[in-house]
């Protein structure tokens, strides 16, 4: 099984990010690789079990599932049901820490999954930078590094 995992500092309180990344629906409005999503069968973006189905920038279509959301720990756990990326039994965290010392967040967001073994690293480096850092890069620029 696969593992990444990818931490950062925001420079904003974490109530404030969870603002912005609360909505499982809204990551076309602060991940710069998601071109749109929408919410299956009309349910509610923070209804655990919905699915999200969007498509990136570069014309990929991914579905995934909430498993679960807590306001009380900034935390959302989802799996993808549908990816171009070749992976099983994907399922990831985005959690939020508040970090008193200056009013800023400590971001994490990990996942474990299943795929070809020659595909591993690059895999691996491709959510890890490109999908979970890419995110928190964005998110530093929407609230001013």
């Amino acid at each position: 099984m696969a593992e990444v995992y990818t931490s950062s500092i925001l420079p904003a309180p974490a109530d404030r990010v969870w603002e912005v990344i609360r909505d499982f629906n809204a990551l076309p409005d602060w991940h710069p690789n998601i071109a749109e999503s929408r919410i299956e069968g009309g349910a509610p973006s923070d209804q655990v079990g919905c699915v999200r189905a969007f498509r990136l920038e570069d014309g990929g279509f991914i579905r995934e599932r909430l498993l679960a959301l807590s306001d009380f720990d900034y935390s959302c756990t989802y799996s993808i049901l549908e990816s171009p990326m070749g992976v099983t039994d994907y399922v990831a965290t985005l959690k939020l820490t508040p970090v008193t010392d200056g009013n800023r967040t400590f971001a994490e967001w990990s996942a474990d999954f299943d795929c070809a073994p020659d595909r591993e690293a690059s895999l691996v480096e491709l959510i890890g930078q490109g999908v979970f850092q890419g995110g928190f890069e964005a998110l530093k620029a929407r609230f001013g590094r």
